[in-house]
């Protein structure tokens, strides 16, 4: 359960109960707010389940189901194959959805997902080869693994990528500044087929930084990382927060200035949104500033603390007014033209833009199951570029060494 999903999943889990059905309820905001939920349930799971939920059956067929289950002992060695015959592939434009990591090696005060892991392993990935298995047995070319840090196991994504070469895939995933800038890892990524990356950065601000715990991104160059993703033709979605406590009202200018400039493909906007079970939740919640507890406000789109530098109105106006200036067609093809290469222009031009200015066909399509017909597109926006290399990138000097391109 998601925390802007609470309230409908509440609603539906009491109509279940009042039926006399059992039931059951999991995930992130069951796992930060296990006493609100568990007045909705019959039993709540709290963490990952992939150890506790065969837990839970074999209690509940011996009829001693527990009320509470939590996940201590955290791995994803011996897992059952995911039964991906059961998911009706036709209505999906992405059903080769995967997952071969959970959590991430980062604690950054703001996440989510952080709380989820408390209190057993917050990282940890699957076999390489059951991995490889696991997309062996995926049919078609295109995968977007849904993993919050691809690239946060230096071993496990480097062996990954090593066995994805030569099964000709395109994907998609995610990861952060430090590791993009880190050895040779997001080389072998590309090889074996990386096109697009969602990026991490949040903030220009160190100050920002530090108070988040968002380590990773101190002192790290972002036009750096960018150019480096570029140089290996991979399109990058970009991550930014509005509303940190050294933000300003020329924050919203500056990070849509710096993403045209930098000819970020995609931006991903967001109000900072404390989440309950988050230390940043805590610390705003010690202070006296969380002003609701309307989890449906909690979406990143929607002030729900009291600001410092900048009022609620102005953050709230700054991020609506950040997604539509990125996203005009001015900007779109500004940012195209900052591509060296032409075909990489193009694919900017049409992956953004279709991203967001074509959003009556996209609901048209969708209400029309006609999705899965946008695959071959999508694979063919993804297809790799090939660019002359610079001089100047054929080294680049990160944490004081070398690295070869």
């Amino acid at each position: 359960m998601y925390i802007t999903n609470a309230y409908r999943s509440y609603e539906i889990a009491d109509f279940y109960r009042a039926k006399g059905c059992y039931v059951c309820l999991g995930g992130l905001h069951v796992t930060s707010l296990p006493e609100e939920a568990a007045l909705h349930a019959d039993s709540i799971f709290l963490g990952p389940g992939e150890e506790t939920f065969p837990e839970f059956l074999k209690d509940f067929r011996n009829k001693t189901p527990k009320k509470r289950y939590f996940s201590s002992v955290r791995t994803l060695e011996k897992l059952p194959p995911v039964r991906r015959d059961l998911i009706k592939r036709e209505k999906y434009m992405v059903p080769n959805s995967i997952v071969v990591t959970r959590g991430c090696p980062h604690h950054c005060d703001f996440c989510y997902k952080d709380a989820f892991f408390q209190g057993g392993k917050s990282f940890y990935t699957q076999l390489v080869d059951d991995a490889l298995s696991e997309i062996d047995r995926l049919p078609g070319k295109h995968l977007y693994f849904l993993d919050d840090h691809l690239l946060g196991n230096q071993k496990f994504a480097t062996e990954l990528f090593d066995g994805m070469r030569g099964m000709n895939r395109v994907f998609q995933g995610a990861s952060t500044v430090d590791a993009i800038l880190r050895g040779n890892l997001i080389e072998k990524a590309a090889e074996a087929g990386l096109r697009s990356v969602f990026v991490g950065f949040e903030t220009f601000s160190e100050e920002n930084l530090k108070q988040s715990n968002k380590k990773q991104n101190l002192k790290k160059d972002y036009e750096l990382a960018v150019q480096r993703l570029h140089s290996l033709g991979i399109m990058i979605n970009g991550s930014f927060v509005f509303g940190l406590d050294e933000d300003d009202q020329q924050v919203f200018n500056r990070t849509v200035d710096w993403a045209v400039k930098n000819a970020i493909t995609t931006s991903t906007f967001h109000v900072l949104t404390p989440y309950p079970g988050t230390k940043l939740f805590q610390d705003f919640e010690n202070q006296g500033r969380i002003l609701t507890k309307n989890w449906d406000l909690y979406d990143t789109r929607n002030v729900v603390y009291q600001t410092k530098n900048i009022s609620s109105e102005d953050l709230k106006a700054g991020y609506d007014w950040a997604y539509k200036e990125f996203y005009s067609w001015n900007n779109i093809l500004k940012a195209s033209l900052n591509h060296d290469s032409v075909k990489h222009q193009l694919k900017h031009l049409f992956y953004s833009g279709g991203w967001k200015k074509f959003e009556p066909l996209w609901n048209f399509i969708i209400k029309t199951e006609g999705l899965n017909k946008m695959l071959p597109l999508l694979e063919s926006l993804l297809s790799k570029v090939k660019y002359e290399q610079k001089k100047e990138f054929s080294q680049i000097k990160t944490n004081s060494k070398l690295i070869e391109i």
